[in-house]
């Protein structure tokens, strides 16, 4: 049991489930979310969360991801920070701010976010985004949102471009991404190559990052897809999932991004936090249970003027049941030689 937070502090998730006791329909008042609702553009937010320890704790749950640094002490002064996508799902979630998360059968197709800085224990954050762009394609209705999240002292901590399909049936589009990416990630690696757990100065392009395997079972993608506000969902929801022509529930786009995250960390320490960059396309698929390995290889190191080197990498999560890909993208981060 961890301690909880403080009742003169926000709460730590987009809504107080605690609500429950006293309203019947939590969603009441909310948009129902389907193309026709949009407003372009379209404020969300803002929402002010305390980031406490079982914001912390728990998302360590979700990903497998108990790094001393999130439970101990950071290189941020000593401090317990978050994990670098602890806030994704905040961000990505913030249009149920105005539309009801529970009638949502959305497709999640593609995440970018810039790492600007670590958010640490105890801090207050503010979250606030906008539905910029929406877009018809092959018969789906696409939308666009660009958000932010704000310490308390005013500094950036991550921001957020996502792409998503607002209700579709994902059953029947598995497979498509929110459009045809101009580099093309295959997830292939050379014959012997070097494989690396970190960046140095030795780091080159070719190298393959040493895979990192994990199993996403469903108690970590329903607690992850905000089963403990009450949303119901094809992450959370049996019933829901196979109403979806889905025969098992599926682990969120944005759960993967973070293990992707996590694994940018380790490659790159601290630096990943205050000048990470990654994009990611989910392409297909993860039912829950299904064994993954994530991984990627350095396509570019380019010296930076004060010393420094730029490492770009093609990253991708491959699943365990027929070897294919399930997510693929592109990332980036200036790091020390």
């Amino acid at each position: 049991m961890t301690s909880s937070t403080d009742a003169s502090l926000p709460w730590r998730d987009l809504t107080d489930p605690r609500r429950a006791a006293e309203v019947d329909d939590l969603e009441a008042g909310l948009k129902e979310p389907v193309f026709e609702n949009l407003e372009i553009p379209e404020a969300l937010g803002p929402v002010t969360i305390t980031v406490d320890d079982h914001k912390i704790k728990r998302f360590s749950f979700t990903q497998d991801d108990y790094s001393p640094w999130y439970l101990e002490a950071s290189p941020f002064g000593g401090a317990r920070i978050g994990q670098p996508a602890l806030l994704g799902n905040d961000l990505v979630q913030l249009f149920t701010t105005r539309y009801r998360a529970s009638k949502t059968v959305g497709f999640h197709t593609e995440e970018q976010m810039w790492f600007d800085s670590p958010v640490k224990l105890g801090e207050k954050v503010t979250m606030s985004g906008t539905y910029t762009e929406a877009y018809e394609r092959r018969g789906q209705g696409y939308v666009v949102m660009e958000a932010q999240a704000i310490g308390e002292d005013g500094r950036s901590i991550v921001r957020h471009r996502g792409v998503e399909i607002l209700r579709t049936v994902p059953g029947r589009i598995a497979g498509r991404g929110s459009d045809t990416p101009q580099r093309k990630v295959t997830g292939e690696i050379p014959t012997n190559p070097r494989f690396i757990e970190k960046v140095d100065a030795e780091t080159r392009p070719g190298d393959v990052l040493k895979p990192l395997p994990k199993t996403v079972t469903f108690e970590q993608t329903a607690v992850f897809s905000r089963i403990g506000e009450y949303v119901r969902n094809t992450h959370n929801d049996l019933d829901i999932a196979r109403a979806a022509e889905l025969r098992v529930p599926i682990v969120q786009g944005q759960q993967q991004f973070g293990l992707m995250a996590e694994l940018m960390a380790k490659v790159f320490g601290a630096a990943w936090f205050t000048g990470g960059w990654m994009q990611v396309k989910f392409i297909s698929p993860l039912e829950v249970f299904d064994p993954i390995e994530i991984s990627g290889i350095v396509t570019n190191v380019t010296p930076e003027a004060d010393g420094r080197q730029k490492v770009e990498l093609e990253i991708w999560v491959r699943r365990a049941s027929d070897s294919k890909l399930t997510a693929v993208g592109w990332a980036s981060c200036v790091h020390p030689k």
